[in-house]
């Protein structure tokens, strides 16, 4: 038998284990799943989703640090430390406020820690001398941009590649995830007796219903790949008085940074328009910024040829207002480290972010198609964890390199 036969034999061998400790974990990953639908939590809230998740992978042998860089994040490693990359699979976990799990993410949650599994039980078949694998706990993706946190942290600073599947109508390869920034916009107005004599009052519920129609106005002069939503969080307190505080929160998206930054202009000229229309004064912060993502195609090359393996429709032909899904921090990732976020389908009609998606993700289907997902995770693992998967593994830190240096930075 040669040298490369052997090796083959080896690779496929660990493969395999990676595939039955899944296959055989199905019931207890399963329940996770379920659990963490069962309690929602949103962003920086998942208390029950940290403790389980955490719990759960202390157990199956992990190397757990709860409370990692902050309260609900957490990191799990199994490994050698002293040599092989290093292989990481981010979890969500966070709900949506009402809705509760609209995104999937406990599906997100099963998928890394059961591809966490399956790697383990690789590295275990193979003397546990192949590197490791992380298991990253990312909390409050929805708004929050927990990974931002950790990136700042040196969280990802050791990490070779990162990787992560999401739950959809579709399955997408290539998502296209747009930059985002969540602006808070405060109007200051002059409080007053609302019949008696309103004329002494400044409105500033007025100026965040002018600044909302001037968004409004504004998206027939927009590119077709920008979006604005908003909503008005503050818009008094009393009937009968002039409301003398309003604050409306607006999102933008935009293809890359370039753009987001024109979009910004346009968005705080609305505010300022509506604040000097009113008389209010007007202030605005910046809470929270994702960048675009940027799909490694090398590493994601390894996805399909595993996903093909397991007899997995990929679907590539998607048209790009398909593609275009959202926002995520996970694009913040991207820019650090070589990084791979495709999409799956566990139903036909549901959308994301609602009542009827919510549904979807504890369905029958939804686990199935995960754990194959956590199969095919698992196996671009132990491919790079391999020692014949070097080769690989320098062609996408060659692909990652040229491609960032030729964008933009995300601004944080």
């Amino acid at each position: 038998m040669t040298s490369k036969s052997c090796v083959s034999d080896e690779l496929q061998h660990l493969m395999k284990q990676a595939e039955l400790e899944i296959d055989q974990s199905v019931g207890s990953l399963n329940e996770l799943s379920r659990d963490i639908w069962n309690h929602p939590e949103t962003n920086f809230k998942e208390h029950h989703a940290h403790k389980v998740l955490t719990e759960f992978l202390e157990k199956e042998g992990f190397q757990v640090e709860r409370h990692f860089v902050l309260e609900t994040a957490f990191r799990a490693t199994f490994g050698c430390d002293d040599a092989g990359p290093n292989i990481c699979v981010m979890c969500e976990y966070d709900a949506l406020p009402g809705i509760g799990h609209a995104c999937g993410h406990n599906l997100i949650a099963e998928a890394g820690v059961a591809a966490g599994m399956g790697v383990k039980a690789a590295l275990q078949a193979g003397g546990n001398k192949y590197g490791k694998v992380t298991v990253m706990g990312t909390p409050a993706e929805e708004g929050g941009g927990g990974k931002k946190f950790l990136i700042d942290a040196g969280a990802f600073d050791d990490v070779t590649v990162a990787m992560m599947v999401h739950p959809s109508k579709y399955n997408i390869l290539r998502p296209i995830y747009l930059s985002l920034a969540i602006f808070v916009i405060n109007f200051h107005g002059f409080a007053t007796h609302a019949a008696t004599d309103p004329w002494v009052g400044v409105n500033a519920l007025d100026a965040a219903v002018a600044c909302y129609n001037a968004i409004s106005a504004l998206r027939q002069q927009m590119k077709p790949t920008w979006r604005v939503h908003a909503i008005i969080t503050n818009g008094g307190s009393a009937i009968n008085v002039i409301p003398e505080e309003a604050e409306i929160t607006c999102c933008i998206r935009a293809l890359d940074e370039a753009d987001l930054n024109v979009l910004k202009k346009k968005l705080l000229a609305c505010a300022n328009g509506a604040a000097t229309a009113s008389g209010c004064k007007v202030d605005w912060k910046q809470s929270s910024s994702f960048a675009s993502l940027i799909t490694n195609n090398r590493l994601l090359s390894l996805y399909e040829k595993q996903a093909k393996r397991l007899g997995w429709d990929n679907n590539p032909e998607l048209s790009d207002s398909i593609r275009m899904t959202g926002s995520s921090d996970v694009g913040n990732v991207s820019y650090v480290v070589p990084t791979i976020h495709p999409e799956y389908q566990i139903c036909d009609e549901a959308s994301y972010h609602t009542h009827d998606f919510t549904a979807k993700t504890v369905s029958q289907r939804a686990e199935a198609s995960t754990l194959v997902q956590a199969k095919i995770l698992s196996l671009i693992a132990v491919e790079l964890l391999h020692p014949s998967g070097q080769e690989t593994l320098d062609n996408i830190r060659k692909e990652f390199k040229e491609e960032v240096k030729t964008l933009s930075p995300p601004e944080y």
